[in-house]
């Protein structure tokens, strides 16, 4: 998980398409931006976090640089899962977020497509987008939590091919006075859903496989969520991600990862494995960022649940000491 050491993909002569404010700066070819999962808050032994200083950290990462404050949507407190996210339902939490920061892109990682109609979700994202002034990142996904299905009267199978006609829904939602026909329901083209997105479309972003074969998740996203891998696995699978959807005659598209870091105070300390991530020194973070960016990641969300020290003074050192290695802007373009 934490070995650098392989030959950086030197090829460079990438272009991303252009989308929104936020898909414009977090995501930038040959570069990597570092944004930060919420809730900001240590809660190693519940999955329960602490919400009372959400709103003051998520405007001091604003303040700071990061480049993305990052949602999850779990609709219920699964014990088995260990991990009940931000507890806000996500939605809700962008229209507040959208008020009180002012630069930060603000992205879902990510919206679980069968469990919502899309008309929901298309409308929702369009409103985010547009009240954030488009800094709205758009991650889907299929799901992974079985017992949340039953609850809302869904199957867990056939979630793929839910996952597809509810992709394609929110898509057409995008024109002007659509028409759509499939399972989610038909529109004819007398009617129109307001409001659109900021920039004509919100970026979406697919999580992992979501029950799709590779070549159709490298077509049909306008970038890749994946998670942690040791650097070898990774700078391979995302060489094969940008294969497939060139070879496709799609658009090039960024990737970007999770990953769970405990920063101990130890500038110089070696890095030890944690739940998707490690515990290490600035040190050797800092060598890992740039490892991961010269193979090819455009943005890591930092996830500081098993973080030991304060998280206010970590957003901080990470802002002093990581921030200025790598390109960052206090507005988004």
């Amino acid at each position: 998980m934490v070995d650098t050491q392989v030959m950086p993909d030197t090829a460079t002569s990438m272009t991303f398409p252009s989308l929104n404010r936020a898909y414009n700066t977090v995501f930038r070819p040959g570069d990597l931006t570092v944004g930060l999962v919420v809730p900001l808050d240590a809660h190693r032994g519940s999955p329960v976090p602490d919400m009372s200083r959400h709103i003051e950290r998520a405007k001091m990462a604003d303040a700071l640089g990061f480049a993305a404050l990052w949602l999850r949507d779990v609709p219920f407190n699964v014990p088995t899962f260990g991990d009940a996210g931000q507890t806000f339902d996500p939605f809700v939490y962008l229209g507040l977020l959208s008020g009180v920061t002012r630069n930060i892109a603000l992205g879902v990682a990510s919206i679980i497509l069968p469990l919502r109609h899309p008309a929901h979700v298309a409308k929702a994202a369009a409103s985010a987008d547009q009240l954030s002034g488009g800094r709205l990142l758009l991650g889907v996904a299929s799901g992974d939590r079985p017992e949340e299905y039953p609850a809302l009267g869904m199957s867990f199978p056939d979630r793929g091919d839910r996952f597809r006609q509810s992709l394609d829904y929110i898509r057409a939602m995008a024109a002007d006075y659509p028409s759509y026909s499939g399972d989610h329901g038909t529109l004819n083209g007398s009617m129109d859903m307001l409001p659109k997105p900021a920039s004509g479309r919100v970026p979406i972003l697919i999580t992992g496989g979501s029950q799709q074969n590779p070549e159709w998740v490298a077509i049909h996203g306008d970038g890749w969520m994946t998670y942690p891998r040791d650097i070898v696995s990774q700078a391979q699978v995302v060489k094969d991600y940008r294969l497939r959807g060139a070879n496709a005659g799609a658009d090039t598209k960024p990737v970007m990862q999770s990953l769970y870091v405990d920063l101990i105070a130890e500038d110089d300390a070696e890095p030890t494995p944690i739940h998707l991530g490690f515990r290490s020194g600035i040190t050797f973070l800092k060598t890992y960022l740039a490892s991961l960016r010269d193979h090819g990641i455009n943005h890591v969300a930092l996830n500081l649940r098993f973080n030991q020290a304060d998280i206010e003074h970590t957003m901080k050192r990470l802002a002093d000491e990581v921030l200025s290695e790598f390109p960052t802007e206090k507005s988004v373009q």
